[in-house]
Parts: C-alpha cells; structure tokens; sequence
C-alpha cells in the first residue's frame, strides 16, 4: 500500500477525520518539513473526490465534515438554494446567499457546508463538483470593448462574457447560443457563440431559443443520416418474413392525426363467438435500429421524440419514422404483435406475441373513425370494407373501460390546450376528447399491460412504466382541497387508493369544478416514471405495465422489443447477460429525456398561447378560477388556455386563505371552481401568459 492509499485509510478508519494539516502531521508523527509532501498527497486525494477541505482547513469524507451533496438553483437576484441528493439525510432546501456561492452557479452539482443563521437552512459552498450548463441561451450585446449574452434563463444569474475578438461580426440584439469556456473566480464565465437564432423580437427565434435552452436539435450527425439511409433502403425480403406470422390478408387499420407520418401502430378486431380477438401491430424498429448501433445510440441520447406546434424533433430520421418503419396504408411493414383474445367482460383469457409482417388496410384519423359512430353516409361509404370493424372498435372499448372502471382506473380529464399552427397562423379551438381517441388509448393500454405482465412472469431484464401512489403529504393536501370545494373525500392519506380518487371524481362530474379537481388531483400524484423493477401503475390500477406501442418514437418500447425478440426466439440467456445491467441505464435516461421533452413541449406552448392571446387583447370570455394564489387568480378559458388576474385590479383588499385555496374579502372572496367573465388587457411574455380582468362571477 503507498502513502496516499495508507494515508486514505487513516481517514475511513476515522483517525484523521476533521483534522487540519498541522494536526494530521502530530498525529502521524510527520516531521514539519514533511508538511508540503503531505499537502500534496492531501491535495491529490481531494482531486479525486475521495476526500475534501472545508472553510476552516478541516479534511475529512463527504459523510465525516457534515457536507451536502446536491445541485443549485440560482435566482436573478444572485442567491441560490440547494437541493440535497440525500432526502433521507436532509428533508428541505438550503438558502445560499450570494456571499456563500463561492462561483457556484443555476444547475452545478456541488459541496457545501451548514452554516450558523437564524432559520437554521442556510449553507455555503466547499465545492464545484460538475457544471450544470455547458451552452447558454440568451440575448446578445455588444459594446466597443467586448461582448455578452445575457442569459434567458434568469436563475442563471451572470452574463457570459465573449472577448470582442470573438464576436465583432455578432450584431446587438439578437438571441444567440454561447458555449462556456471558462470559470474565472469572482468574474463572469467566458464563453463563444456557437449559434445565431435570429432577432430579439423574431417569433420564430424565441421559440427556437426555448428548444435550444433543452438542447435539442432537429438535425442528426452525418454517420447517423447515413445509417438511416442505408436501413431505410432495405427490401423486405422472403429471409425477413421467413418465420414471421403472416397478417397480410387480414384487414388491418391505423388511427392517428390527419397530419401524422410516423405510424407506430395498427390494428385489426374479430369476434369469435362472445370473444373479441383483438390485434395490436407495432412497427418493428429494432430490425432496423440494431443494438449499440449509430442509430441506437443517437436513439438513447435522444430518449424521444418532442412535438410542438411547428415541427417535430423525431428520436430517429425520417427515413426511418416516417419511412419503412411507419406502418404505412398499402406498404408491407414488419411487426411485434400482441394478440388477444377478450371474453365479454374485458378481461384478456389468452393472449401472444409474435414476430408478424402486415400491409395496413387503410390509414384513418380520429375524425373519420367518430365519423363512422356518428353514422356519416360519405365516410361510411369510403370505409364501407371496415365500417363494421369499426363499429366493434367501440364496442369492445366501452367493455374495457368499464372493466377498467372496475378495477379503480383514474380516468383524469384534464384540458390540454390543442394548438394548430398553418398558413402562419396560430389557431386553438375548443377543447374535445372524441371517443375515437378513447379507442385507441383502451388498446394500447391493454397491449402495454399484456406484454408488461408476461415479461414480469419469466422474470426478463425489462423496462416498466410506474405510477407509485401519491406520498401522504400530498395526498392530505388533496383531500383537504377537494373538502374545500364542498365535496366529501373519503379515504386515508396513508393508505390511498386509485379508486378513492375515481369515486372523487365521480362525486364532481358535472360540476363547475370538474376541471379544476383534475388538475389539482394530477398535481397531488407522483410523475410516472420507467424503472427496471416493476412497482406497478397507480393512475391506471394497474399491476404490471410498460410501454410497449410507440417504438418510433420512445426509447424504452425500443429497447424492451429487443428483450422480447431475444426471448420469443429462444435466447433468454442472452437477454439477461445483454440487458439485464443495461435496462437499469434505460430507465433513468428514458425518464430523464421524458421530463425535458415535457418542459420545452409545455415553454413552447406557453409561447404559442401568449402570441395568440395577444391578437386577442379587448375580447371577453367565460371562464372558471383554475388557481388562487396570494397575489392573484389564474383563469382558464374554454380553449384551455390559461391567464393572470392581479390581487391589484380586484376591487377591495384581501387576504390569502391557503387552506381553502380563496381569496378572501369583506364582501367578496373568490375561489377554485367559480364560473366567472374576464376580459383580456394585456399579454406578459416575458412570463408566457396572458393578463386578464375580472368583469362579473356567471350565477
């Protein structure tokens, strides 16, 4: 063992721990002209994260000095708060002020230590462990000595510093990407610009901003292009069909949007009898993305594909989304089928997965399909071959959703705001859940619960999708929401179960605050995540689950049909030598991936919204208080889009009533729920919302 290994060991065994230099030296009894070897070695042990130095000189381990490790969130005032890795060590944020950040900034990974404050939360840094952001985002200037970009993300709370060098063919004023560079202590980080995204006031260049703020981009490296290219050439050949279930004679539908191109499911419904023999055939991906791949890896960096109103940020080219692994009408396509076969009470008495190749009967949309139900002469007559398929579709959805009612399923009906964007124009109709969605969504669900259950039966490296029941905070707060709305909860915060949400919501239907009691209710669940070990689906009631249907277009249905295949094909044992690390990496990166693709499809829209309330500035609506806050109320609109009433522009003082979610006055109070008239006076993009003026509550 050398020195520094020796040296080291002296500290686990906690010998040396919380010692200064000085005292390390009488301890081990190193002469004093030893010191500058010791320091060093001292030195290179905290290089290595294995041992650090607090404010007073003090080594000793993460665990030995009392530091918490965790990850800062700035604020545009300059202070900071810590939020510790550990929520078993330490259950609530730490308030660093500006003094204590030591050059830490908004997103870095670091050490700190408590310090003495009245509140008992406050912290200072020890270390910078890693940097959060490696690109910036934000509006650049420039003066005649040098430039700066000046952060759009605000909790970063310095500009970027960008010698003029480097930026003297940079005009002021346009939103720009900088790349950091350096971390001088006690100045601003240096950085480059990288990307021009267009004028400060350019739509187009803000929306852009906010996607490359989640660094995202639509454009693949060159040697994944061409691996798509080459796949996307293939044939499908007699080799690749050769022991593949056959369904090309079958009749075989695809539903999705008027405008979708990447096809990731069909299906096809018989009726044997009182049973239905339920189809659903997903395209095929792994055949062409194969595992480690160029395309496999640009895959699992991306995590999914992220949708806004414009444009598509796709998981894989288009040659391939929107090519031969899109399960186009009249196209041989390749599949991984799950068959089953229902008895009249929606529940699945067999079922199989298979290998399959498939050749769509028609691609339909949503529209068509309620067309069909509806009894629409024209679409009956162009799906005259299907009509009656269809028929069925509707049929066995409404046994499986009051099989699914049965076992507790929270059917949340939260409005999401549909944004159109064509010919330039931003337009936002009201809010409608057809039943042809519902259709879709009962067969997925079903195919995903099927295959999650037989995955989990032989115990198979897999991927799940879970929903852990809400924590008990939560779930109090909930129940004592939902009693301040005048309803009646009846369930223990401890003990919650999906069908005490259900029959809540049951309680609402028809009521004003309907709408508002299932957001609040979303609120109060935990966010469904991906794991390796199932833990079960609380919003679904659901034992088993993952997500199986949409390879296209998610990573995890991915990599769970290259599990499957392996198993179909007899090779387990190399399904479990392959993937039974690597489904671990899977989920934490699917998950990761799935929370940013949210927050810049939610920024985007947010964007979107507050452009299109802004042509609308004087317009009068209906409307119902979907927020209270202590300085003001939120509204939603029919469309679902929401807006700000200031506490200033309501007549009167009040005060915050945060148990009861109400403003509360001498002769008014306001709470969640009420119908009321608002009036549209201004727009705040800097915040992505609209500002609204309350005019008359609707009797």
């Amino acid at each position: 063992m050398n020195a520094k290994d020796s040296l080291f060991q002296a500290f686990e065994e906690g010998l040396l721990a919380k010692k200064t230099a000085n005292e390390i030296l009488k301890i081990l009894q190193i002469p004093y002209r030893e010191k500058n070897r010791l320091t060093d070695l001292l030195d290179s042990l905290c290089k290595e994260g294995k041992l650090f130095q607090n404010d007073g000189g003090r080594y000793g381990t993460i665990e030995q000095l009392g530091l918490i490790k965790g990850k800062i969130t700035g604020n545009e005032r300059g202070f900071a708060f810590l939020t510790p890795e550990s929520l078993e060590r330490f259950e609530k944020d730490f308030f660093i002020p500006r003094k204590n950040l030591h050059g830490a900034l908004h997103g870095d990974t670091i050490l700190a230590e408590r310090v003495y404050s009245e509140s008992g939360d406050e912290a200072s840094v020890v270390s910078i462990l890693s940097r959060g952001l490696e690109k910036v985002v934000g509006t650049f200037q420039r003066d005649k000595k040098a430039g700066y970009l000046f952060p759009d993300e605000k909790k970063f709370s310095t500009e970027i510093y960008i010698p003029l060098s480097a930026c003297s063919h940079i005009k002021s004023g346009v939103k720009a990407v900088a790349k950091i560079t350096s971390y001088p202590y006690g100045k601003s980080p240096g950085g480059e610009i990288i990307e021009v995204l267009g004028d400060e006031d350019d739509f187009f260049a803000e929306e852009l901003s906010i996607i490359r703020s989640y660094d995202l981009h639509e454009e693949f490296p060159p040697r994944v292009e061409k691996e798509a290219q080459k796949q996307a050439a293939r044939k499908i050949t007699d080799t690749d069909i050769q022991n593949r279930r056959d369904f090309r004679d079958k009749l075989i539908v695809t539903i999705d949007g008027a405008d979708t191109r990447d096809i990731d499911d069909a299906v096809s419904l018989e009726k044997d009898g009182e049973d239905y023999l339920l189809s659903v055939h997903i395209a095929d991906v792994s055949h062409y993305v194969e595992y480690r791949s160029p395309l496999d890896l640009e895959a699992f960096e991306r995590g999914t594909s992220v949708y806004f109103p414009d444009r598509v940020l796709p998981m894989l080219p288009r040659f391939l989304s929107n090519g031969i692994c899109s399960l186009n009408e009249g196209e041989d396509r390749l599949t991984l089928s799950c068959l089953m076969r229902i008895d009249k009470n929606g529940a699945v008495k067999s079922s199989e997965i298979v290998e399959g190749v498939i050749r769509s009967t028609y691609k339909m949309t949503y529209d068509e399909v309620e067309n069909i139900m509806n009894g629409d002469t024209g679409t009956c007559e162009k799906y005259a071959l299907v009509k009656d398929m269809v028929l069925l579709f509707a049929e066995l959805t409404r046994i499986l959703q009051t099989a699914r009612d049965k076992k507790g399923s929270i059917s949340l009906d939260v409005k999401e705001t549909k944004i159109i964007f064509e010919n330039d124009e931003i337009k936002i109709p009201d809010y409608k859940r057809l039943f042809s969605y519902q259709i879709i969504e009962a067969f997925m669900v079903l195919a995903n619960e099927t295959v999650a259950e037989y995955m989990h039966s032989i115990e198979a490296p897999f991927v799940y999708r879970i929903h852990e029941k809400p924590s008990e905070e939560k779930a109090v707060a909930f129940r004592e929401f939902a009693k301040s709305l005048g309803l009646t909860p009846r369930f223990r915060a401890d003990e919650v179960k999906p069908y005490d949400y259900q029959n809540l919501l049951r309680s609402a239907e028809g009521l004003p605050i309907y709408s508002v009691l299932n957001r609040v209710m979303l609120r109060s669940m935990q966010k469904a995540r991906y794991a390796p070990e199932n833990e079960g689906h609380f919003g679904l009631a659901s034992r088993c689950y993952c997500h199986f249907t949409s390879p296209i277009r998610r990573y995890p249905d991915l990599c769970i049909h290259r599990i499957i295949k392996l198993v179909l094909n007899g090779e387990y044992p190399l399904a479990l030598e392959r993937y039974g690390n690597f489904v671990a990496s899977a989920a934490k990166q699917s998950s990761e991936r799935e929370r940013r693709a949210a927050d810049a499809e939610r920024d985007v829209d947010d964007l979107y919204t507050t452009m299109y309330m802004s042509e609308r500035i004087g317009e009068e609506y209906d409307a119902v208080i979907s927020g209270v806050t202590s300085f003001g109320l939120f509204a939603e609109l029919p469309f679902a889009v929401e807006g700000f009433i200031p506490i200033e522009s309501l007549y009167g003082e009040f005060y915050f009533d945060a148990d009861r979610y109400r403003l509360v006055g001498r002769t008014e109070s306001y709470a969640i729920g009420e119908q009321i008239r608002i009036k549209v006076t201004d727009v705040d993009f800097y915040r992505r919302r609209a500002e609204f003026r309350l005019l008359r509550r609707i009797v």
